[in-house]
């Protein structure tokens, strides 16, 4: 399965879940105006909490892409594809105005 094929895989997931509140377009994955998920190259970027983003950085699961200082919050890149349905969920979850978890 190819990257894009993962992604489209993500995608389908997400738009799926049960609050219908994800939406596809741009090339992005967005919670109503907010974008959280998308492909950079061959990784999977996502918009995570700073410390959460800081943590997975230091592991070296993620890479930082860019910070978003007003929001506390950091776009990361995360190259292993077995990490990104957990960690689009997370960006989801901060999408829609909720807190993620650590789960990794």
């Amino acid at each position: 399965m190819t990257r894009n094929d993962r992604y489209e895989a993500l995608r389908t997931a997400l738009e799926q879940d049960p609050d219908l509140d994800v939406t596809a377009r741009e090339g992005a994955l967005f919670v109503r105006l907010t974008r959280f998920a998308f492909l950079e190259g061959d990784a999977l970027a996502v918009r995570l909490p700073e410390g959460r983003a800081d943590d997975l950085i230091e592991r070296g699961i993620a890479e930082l892409l860019r910070q978003d200082p007003e929001l506390k919050a950091r776009w990361v890149t995360i190259a292993d594809t077995e990490d990104w349905s957990e960690l689009a969920a997370e960006a989801h979850e901060l999408a829609s105005g909720h807190a993620p978890g650590n789960r990794s």
